[in-house]
């Protein structure tokens, strides 16, 4: 009989868990994420194992934005995380690696994560929040929290401090266009950068549409 592959088997069991994650945090999200780590390892030359699994676990717990325990999402995932290894072939050094990268991958932690696993995946999970599909990411959160698309009186933040809880755009200020100076790796660097110039060209036609 044909052994399953244990990271087939970590994949079929996130995708259960994750089933009610909303649009930006779903499995989907997920896969992107592992695709990115497999592309950043490849190019940084390190072996890829732990940092894969820590991609498929990284939002195995993910709590809306609005909900205060949003901040602790990443913690929670981490001790989560240890509890599903424990049940696989992984060691006891191995599963401290991954569960400290998922805790610390985090932007809302606002750490540096020590190892290459950890800072891979942070990077991995950074590039989903920018380019297009970090656009679509973004109005996707906006509108799951009712949030106004961007304030009529000063869409870009010209004259005030950018407040996302109000609006979407304003998250653009505040974060994304600020993750390509976040990035760990040489590699993460460059792809941020692609998906940067995205996301001011996307910013750019939209003040053309407002103010035509």
């Amino acid at each position: 009989m044909k052994k399953t592959n244990p990271i087939e088997k970590l994949k079929d069991q996130v995708k259960k868990e994750t089933g009610k994650n909303d649009p930006a945090h779903d499995f989907d999200h997920i896969i992107r994420v592992y695709n990115n780590a497999k592309r950043l390892a490849r190019m940084e030359r390190t072996n890829p194992r732990l940092v894969l699994v820590a991609a498929l676990l990284h939002d195995i717990v993910s709590h809306p934005k609005s909900d205060p325990r949003s901040k602790h999402s990443s913690v929670e995932s981490a001790v989560k995380a240890r509890k599903i290894l424990s049940k696989y072939n992984y060691m006891q050094d191995e599963i401290k690696v991954i569960s400290d990268a998922i805790q610390d991958h985090s932007f809302s932690r606002d750490t540096i994560p020590e190892t290459l696993v950890g800072k891979i995946l942070q990077d991995a999970d950074r590039l989903d929040a920018i380019g297009a599909i970090g656009i679509a990411r973004a109005f996707s959160v906006g509108g799951s929290e009712k949030r106004s698309f961007y304030n009529s009186m000063d869409p870009f933040c010209k004259t005030r401090n950018p407040d996302d809880a109000k609006w979407t755009l304003d998250h653009f200020y505040r974060k994304l266009l600020h993750l390509e100076k976040k990035m760990n790796t040489k590699s993460a660097k460059m792809e941020a950068r692609k998906r940067t110039k995205i996301i001011r060209q996307f910013l750019d036609d939209l003040r053309e549409e407002i103010y035509p």
